[in-house]
This record gives structure tokens, C-alpha cells and sequence, in this order.
């Protein structure tokens, strides 16, 4: 499609990514090309309610323009967001989502700079997701996660912010999403606007959107407000998305808490052919999942057919005639329906500052699009364990490496990455070779592209690790390699070991102690002989709100 710089920018939002529609700069957000931006706004419903080239792009077929923006860019939309004047007499609640597989969270720490004494936020909800990725190590697991997120909102300066809560969700799967409702109808009622507030790629949209079809939103906002768009792009969301939120009143609160205890009571035998359909679906992608339902479906009125007597008689020699098919108008709210709503907003992801994350960013904006989807993990994670001597090596991919340089007995090294990634054990002197001969090829897998794609990629450069084992049922440490995932490395009590761990040149590796997942490396089937992997087990999905029938 091409651009006409003489048409004006519309003043009208994409209902996928929040950008001003225009056709005059291809490069730019919002953009349409100029001739389906001209047929939409000829047309009855006009633009409103359209999406961007960009956003369909990625919603039908994965792809993602580049788009000339200013770093900042992200950052000054949700600054400008949180500056508005008040509404309400009151200022907005917070609601912060962080990426669990990424903690510790790069964004939260600057979290209390982005706010700034001028920014009458009433309250603070930290969410974790994406929960659903990580599979029970032990016992308890989502309450050590959650004291986690805990330790990281204090360690970000946030002990003085009105933190409402902590909470462990999944977006895509819809764990935890009943309770987080129920959390902001009870605590939060409808005081005041919400804003969704995040790093990029934490879920903001995906959570955004399953909001907008749960209790959280009136009853006919989903029939008048599109869902945002989705990708594992970062920076997928431009500008502001909105919904607004129904007033949980008594009524309303008693309606919703019967229908979760009736839900709660059913077996997943009593559920219908689709619900199980979509159930088991859910559980291929995650180990937790929840069903979000509606109490306050809108009723649809029974459609006026029209009559058209003359349309009807026709002589035997003719054929029926058909009446053309009416554009279907885009409902639209009434005033009176908004007037007084508090709204949800989805926000832009705030660009991740530190070392750590811009490297994350560098790495996403040099991987191609089937390489973004092979890094990013999106279905639950299953653990990959090794045993390793002093003088082995592992390779996730071409993205990381760790060798084991010294150690008196052999240790147990679990990766947690996308099950998309292949994991390689070599000895210490083929490391390189293997390095120079299979990066960019099918054996390393990403990148993909062979010697021409290497030359543009970053080598890898070595840190020196130092580490202390606890048992061997305990790891001691998660060696975090970027964006591609971590390895938890359990040792022998008082085991001394030298690692040595490579990413990209210009980036910096993190050592998160103690380890997200301490007790992973159980996570393991047998060893396969002569070879230095465990089979692999995947722990059973959990479904909340759901009798159990006591059967696996």
C-alpha cells in the first residue's frame, strides 16, 4: 500500500494498538495504506473501529512492520497518561504487570521515578504473570513466587507506595483472573480510573483483553470495543486503549459469587463439548489454568426481519430476487452510559533501561520473526536436565553458553528456555569449533541463516561465575542468559564451582540467588544411557475454580 502525504492524520485511535490512522507516512504509526483508508472512510461505519496495517499484519499473519519511533516514545505516552488531571475527586489505581520469568524486573525499580511526587496514583496492585510457564518444583511454589514479588516491590524503593497487593496470574491461560477481579471489586470498587502499567512483552494486552470479557468491564463493552492487538513483539501497544469498568455494586457482587460457587461445584465431565474443547487447549499451552466467565452477559434483543412483500412474489419463470446485504452498523456507547464511567487503560510497554534488558531489546530487534518465536516461550516449560564433569560444556542455542570449568564431582544443570530451543553438550576443546561450524545452522538452530547471518550477529563473550552448591536436591544459583532463558546449576553441599558463562558482546548475564525455581533439577525422569541429559518430565496442568474427580 502506498502513502498520500496530502491527506490529513483522521483524529481517530487503531482499536488494536491505540495510533492515530493516517495515510501520509508509511514509516509511522497508525498507518493505512491511502486507498483502503480512503474506501474506509467513505464507507458508513468510516474508520472508526478500523486497525493499522501494522496491527493487522501481526494478527494475520505474524508479521511485524518496523516503525521509525523515538526511544522514549513509550515512556512519554504513559508519563503524559499518569499526569492527566483528576477524575472523580480521586487518582488512578495502578495496576503493575511484571513478567515472572523475568525477575528480577528491570522496569519495576524506576517505577517510583516514572510516578514522581506529581502523580496522585491512590493505589499500587503488583501482578505477576505468566505463572502458567513454570511448573511446581515443590510444595507451595506460587507462595514462594509470590513473597518474591514481595522482596522486589520493597528492593524497588516501593515500601512507602500504597501497595494494595500482590498477586500471581496468567493472562493467556486465565489463572488467578477470577480472584484479581474479585480483588479489584472488593478493594477497589469503582473509585477510579485503572491504568495497566508494565514492561514490554509483561502481558499488558493480553490481560487487557481478557478484562474486557470478564466481570471487570460493562456488559456491553466487549460488543462495542475491540480487542487489542497481541504479538510477541515488543512495543506492540502505541498509545491508550480503554474499557469501561461496571460499578460492582451489592446485587452485582452476590450474582458474580454465585456464579463462581455453582462453577466451583462442577466436575470437568459436566462441562460442555466446547468448554473441554477450549480447556484442553489451555492445557497444552500452561500448568495453570483458570476459567473466567461472565455474570452480566448483555441480552440481545430478537432481530427485526425485514418484510419486503415484493421481494417474496416471484412468477415461476423467474429467479428469487435477494435484497443487498445492509452494512452491519458498529454500535457505539449511548452518553448517558459514560458520562460518569471510570475506564481501563492499556498502556505502552516501558522500554526495559538497564544493561541487562537493553541487550533483550538488541537481540529481539536482530532476530527475525521466526526466530522471535522460536526464543519467546509460549507454552509451558518443560525442564531439560544435564549432568555435567568439569571440562563439559552447554549451549543453549547460539544465544548462550556455560562451561564448567572446575568442581570436584559433576553437577546437575537444568535449563529452563522455550521447549523450541535445542540445548547441546560438548566438551571443552570442541567448544569453539562447534561454535564456528554449527551457529546460524540447524544443530544451534538460532540464530538461522548460516555464515551470512552470523556475521551481523554479536559474538559471544565470557563472564567468570563463582558458586557454592547447597545439596543436591537444591540449586544454588539461576545463571539468567538474557532473553533466551536460564540455567538453575545444583551442586554438592560445599561444592566449590568455576563457571564460565557467554551472551552476546555489549550484554550483561545476571546470577539471580536465589534461584527462581530451587528445586528444579527433581523435575527429571531417568538417565538416558551414555549420554549426559535426564528424560524429560512435564509435571500435570492444574485447573482452578474446577472440582477434582481424583483422576489423572
Amino acid at each position: 500500500g502506498q502513502p498520500d502525504p496530502s491527506v490529513p492524520p483522521s483524529g481517530l485511535s487503531c482499536s488494536g494498538c491505540g495510533a492515530e490512522l493516517q495515510c501520509c507516512d508509511g514509516a509511522a504509526p497508525g498507518f493505512v495504506p491511502a486507498e483502503k483508508y480512503r474506501s474506509l472512510s467513505e464507507s458508513a461505519a468510516g474508520l472508526r473501529g478500523a486497525v493499522c496495517q501494522r496491527c493487522w499484519l501481526l494478527t494475520h499473519s505474524g508479521r511485524a512492520l518496523r516503525l521509525q519511533l523515538p526511544p522514549e516514545q513509550h515512556r512519554l505516552v504513559v508519563s503524559a497518561a499518569l499526569r492527566r488531571p483528576l477524575r472523580h475527586g480521586r487518582g488512578p489505581l495502578l495496576l503493575y504487570l511484571l513478567d515472572v520469568l523475568e525477575l528480577p524486573d528491570p522496569v519495576l525499580p524506576q517505577l517510583p521515578a516514572l510516578l514522581g511526587p506529581d502523580v496522585p496514583a491512590a493505589g499500587l496492585l503488583v501482578v505477576g504473570n505468566k505463572v502458567d510457564l513454570l511448573p511446581a518444583d515443590s510444595p507451595g511454589h506460587l507462595g514462594r513466587l509470590r513473597q518474591r514479588l514481595v522482596t522486589a516491590c520493597v528492593q524497588a524503593g516501593l515500601r512507602e507506595a500504597p501497595l494494595v497487593d500482590v498477586r500471581l496470574v496468567s493472562a493467556k491461560t486465565g489463572f488467578g483472573l477470577e480472584g484479581l477481579v474479585s480483588r479489584l471489586q472488593r478493594s477497589w470498587k469503582c473509585a477510579g480510573d485503572v491504568y495497566l502499567l508494565g514492561a514490554t512483552n509483561s502481558g499488558k494486552s493480553t490481560l487487557f483483553n481478557i478484562l474486557l470479557r470478564s466481570d471487570y468491564c460493562k456488559s456491553r463493552a466487549p460488543d462495542v470495543i475491540n480487542r487489542a492487538t497481541v504479538s510477541s513483539w515488543p512495543g506492540t501497544t502505541l498509545n491508550l486503549l480503554k474499557f469501561p469498568i461496571i460499578n460492582p455494586t451489592c446485587d452485582r457482587i452476590f450474582r458474580r459469587e454465585e456464579r463462581l460457587k455453582e462453577e466451583a461445584t462442577k466436575t470437568e465431565d459436566q462441562l460442555s463439548s466446547e468448554e473441554k474443547k477450549y480447556l484442553n487447549h489451555l492445557k497444552k499451552q500452561g500448568y495453570l489454568v483458570g476459567r473466567v466467565g461472565r455474570t452480566f452477559q448483555r441480552q440481545k434483543g430478537i432481530p427485526v426481519v425485514d418484510f419486503d412483500p415484493d421481494a417474496l412474489s416471484y412468477s415461476i419463470d423467474e429467479d428469487p430476487r435477494h435484497s443487498p446485504r445492509k452494512r452491519e452498523e458498529r454500535e457505539e456507547f449511548t452518553y448517558n452510559e459514560v458520562k460518569d464511567a471510570r475506564w481501563c487503560f492499556d498502556t505502552p510497554g516501558i522500554a526495559k533501561e538497564n544493561c541487562v534488558v537493553q541487550f533483550i531489546l538488541q537481540v529481539l530487534n536482530l532476530l527475525t520473526e521466526k526466530e522471535v518465536k522460536l526464543v519467546l516461550p509460549t507454552h509451558a516449560i518443560v525442564p531439560r536436565t544435564f549432568i555435567l564433569k568439569p571440562g563439559m560444556v552447554l549451549f543453549l542455542a547460539a544465544l548462550g553458553r556455560i562451561d564448567y570449568l572446575e568442581g570436584e564431582k559433576s553437577a546437575w544443570f537444568s535449563v529452563m528456555a522455550s521447549n523450541l530451543l535445542p540445548v547441546h553438550i560438548s566438551t571443552l576443546n570442541n567448544a569453539d569449533a562447534i561454535y564456528e561450524k554449527h551457529a546460524g545452522q540447524e544443530l544451534l538452530k538460532v540464530p538461522m541463516g548460516g555464515e551470512e547471518r552470523m556475521k551481523e550477529f554479536p559474538p559471544l563473550v565470557p563472564q567468570d561465575i563463582t558458586l557454592k552448591g547447597i545439596g543436591t536436591t537444591e540449586a544454588v544459583a539461576d545463571i539468567k542468559l538474557s532473553s533466551a532463558g536460564w540455567v538453575a546449576v545444583t551442586a554438592h553441599a560445599e561444592q566449590k564451582l568455576l563457571l564460565r558463562a557467554y551472551t552476546p558482546e555489549g550484554t550483561a548475564l545476571v546470577v539471580r540467588e536465589p534461584p527462581l525455581l530451587p528445586y528444579i533439577s527433581t523435575i527429571r525422569g531417568s538417565r538416558i544411557a551414555g549420554t549426559a541429559a535426564y528424560r524429560t518430565k512435564k509435571p500435570p496442568s492444574l485447573v482452578e475454580n474446577l472440582k477434582t474427580t481424583g483422576k489423572r
